[in-house]
This record gives C-alpha cells, structure tokens and sequence, in this order.
C-alpha cells in the first residue's frame, strides 16, 4: 500500500513538473475555456498575460539604423491584414502612434485575427499588406492565379529567442549523452531528408534542387561518430508535416522538397484529459531525452529541458559553427533564423504604393525597430538585414 501510495505521490509530481515546463507557454486560461478551442478569441485570450509582457531586456545597438524621414506626405488609408501576435501585444500600437505622428494624413486599420489570412487578404484586395511569415505554396498559387505574379516579401523582424507564439526560432537537439556539439546544414538535408528529383522557389519547380539516396545520413557513425553510437541508426524527431514548422524546416533545409526521411516521428499539440497542451516541442524533448540516438528540429522556448543539448549549426562545411543565442539569432549568423514579413501585392516593374512604403522605411527605421525592442518579444534587425529590406523598396 505505502510502495502504491509513493508511486502515485511520484506520477503527481511528475505531472505537476511537466504542467510548470508548458504553463509558461501556451496553456488554457479561464477566460480561454469559456471560448471555441482553436479559435482567434480563444487563442487571444489564452496568449494576453504573455502578450502585453516583454520576454527580453536586452538593449541591441541600433545605431546604425537610418532614422525615419519621410519622402513624401501622403494621405488616405493603409489597411493591414494578418498576424495575430502583432495585434495582441503593443507593437501593432507603437507602430501606428509612431508612424501616424510622422504622416498624420495617413490612418492605420488593423485587421489582425491570425496570419493565415495574410495573403488572401491581398489577394482579394482587403489589405495593403499582410504580415505573416513565408506563405503556403497555396497562398503564393492562388495569389498568382488572381494577380498574375507571386507576393513580394519585406523581413521586418527576426523571431523570439524563446517566447512561444511569436516565432521563436528551430533549434537542433540530441541527447544530452551524445557526443556531437555541432552539425551543418547539408548533414541536417542528409538526416531529415531523403532523395529527391528537385525542390521549389515559391510557386517554381527546380530539377537542379535534386539529390541522390547517397548523401542520406542515417547512422551516427557517418556523423563520425565511434564506440557503441557509431552503428547506431539515427532516430529523427519533428513536427506534423501539416504545420507550418514543418514546412519551415523544409524550405531551409530540403530545399522545399518535402521529401523527409521515412523514419521521421512527427508530433503535434494535443489536449491532455485534464485540459492542459502537450505542446509538440515537449514531446520531441521529452522523446530525445530518453533516446541515446535521437535527434530532433524543435523551436527553442522558454523553461527548455536540460536534459537535451541543443547543437551548433554551420551553414557548410567550411563555415564556422554558430550557436544559438539572442545575439546570434538577432544577427542572423545562425543559420536557421526565422522572421515576419511584411507582404505586398507588387506587380513586376510597378512602383510600391507610395502608402505602403512609406510604413515600410518606418518599420525598417530606427524609430520601427526600437518599437520591436520595446515590446521586447520579436528581435529587431541589424542594421545589414535592414539595409538589405530597403533596397527591394527602390
């Protein structure tokens, strides 16, 4: 009785303990029970504490951002359309009372429930722009059956280091056992992917993208790996192919050609009976922690379990390894960055509606980027990466 008793005491604990690991992130609130699951209300509401808190303090050196001088005064309307987590914290706000004060003839109308609707929302001509990550190849067709031309993209910031919801970024992990400390992007395609006859660039097809069965990884030995590792076969671990992170880690790594390794355990969110999320990224962790051989994609959060190792990543064999920090990822040295896009609906050879960029040169200003700061979720962009956005404007 008194053994059955500490097994149960044990289980309580354990569970307690995996609830602290996810509460911090993304789980159910009262006011979000109330609410349809999966919906943007509820969604809002589960997200509002962490929303309107900063998950950094760090001050970057945005010096060398240009300051925000306006080419023109305009007026009218700008109508922008999309990600929810821009809405919900106070960014969407600083940029508007920002930008409204240098070009008070123009007015900002957010439209802001979630960033699947980014793109359909320029394709059916109800925003000037979407804010969203890399589209779905659906998005970019149907933008091109209805326009003619893919959307254009402007990176306006680089994702969370660690804060669930606002794109916090992939990371590499194993087990805390293994001896490897870094890997490269071609060994990631070896690993995660598989032959393939060639991968896309948004809506095109490219045969040159293709690669052979030989340059498969799949046992830690072909890693260099020695001792009782070396023959072990490599266990890979990731996301549902429906979701957007899977579709991420395929466009940089297998070259968008959705062709994984067969073995790959692929793991979504699911509710607990006891309404608590087991988020994805918890249980490739908890997966790979009990796996020797394991090794996973997963986004880097907040409370990240010791008892994995996240991995180094070089972009090839001849660059350096790259750790992933704050200041690597804000710098975009670490080869797996992600960000948020501003996306416009930019014929070829047209000039950009003289509305919309005008907002883009302040959100890629100093005074844009120091809103990013503020709000302390989303990492502003360097002064390159800001340099580079500007000159797709000209």
């Amino acid at each position: 009785m008194a053994r059955r008793s500490y097994a149960a005491l044990v289980l309580s604990l354990m569970s307690v303990a995996a609830l602290a690991q996810n509460t911090w992130q993304s789980q159910p609130t009262e006011a979000s029970k109330k609410l349809p699951v999966g919906s943007a209300a509820e969604r809002k509401a589960r997200m509002s504490a962490r929303a309107n808190r900063p998950a950094y303090t760090k001050q970057f050196d945005l010096s060398g951002l240009p300051h925000y001088v306006p080419e023109q005064k305009l007026k009218g309307k700008l109508r922008i359309c999309g990600n929810n987590y821009v809405g919900d914290a106070p960014l969407g706000g600083y940029w508007k009372q920002a930008f409204e004060k240098f070009q008070p003839g123009i007015k900002i109308e957010y439209f802001l429930p979630t960033a699947a609707i980014a793109v359909p929302c320029l394709y059916f001509d109800r925003a000037d722009i979407g804010v969203n990550h890399a589209p779905s190849f659906y998005d970019g067709l149907a933008h091109l059956r209805l326009k003619g031309y893919e959307p254009t993209g402007i990176s306006v910031v680089t994702g969370s280091f660690d804060y669930v919801g606002w794109q916090n970024n992939m990371v590499i992990v194993v087990n805390k056992d293994n001896p490897i400390t870094g890997v490269t992007m071609k060994q990631l395609d070896g690993i995660f992917g598989s032959a393939r006859d060639g991968g896309w660039v948004g809506t095109t097809w490219h045969p040159e993208f293709a690669r052979g069965p030989e340059q498969d990884i799949r046992t830690w030995g072909q890693m260099g790996l020695q001792g009782s590792l070396a023959d072990e076969k490599i266990h890979p671990y990731g996301y549902s192919l429906r979701y957007a992170t899977a579709i991420e880690f395929s466009n940089k790594v297998l070259r968008a050609s959705d062709k994984w390794n067969g073995d790959l355990h692929a793991y979504a969110n699911y509710r607990r009976p006891d309404g608590t999320t087991y988020l994805e990224a918890d249980q490739i962790t908890d997966q790979v922690s009990k796996d020797p051989a394991g090794i996973g994609y997963v986004r880097y959060h907040d409370g990240f379990p010791k008892d994995v190792k996240v991995l180094a990543v070089a972009r090839d064999e001849n660059s350096p390894f790259v750790d992933y920090n704050i200041d690597t990822l804000q710098n975009r040295t670490y080869p797996l960055w992600g960000d948020q896009s501003f996306w416009v609906s930019l014929k070829p050879g047209a000039k950009m509606d003289p509305k919309v960029r005008e907002f883009i040169r302040f959100v890629l200003s100093r005074e844009g980027q120091e809103a990013v700061e503020k709000d302390g979720k989303y990492l502003p962009l360097s002064a390159e990466a800001a340099q580079a956005e500007l000159k797709k404007l000209n």
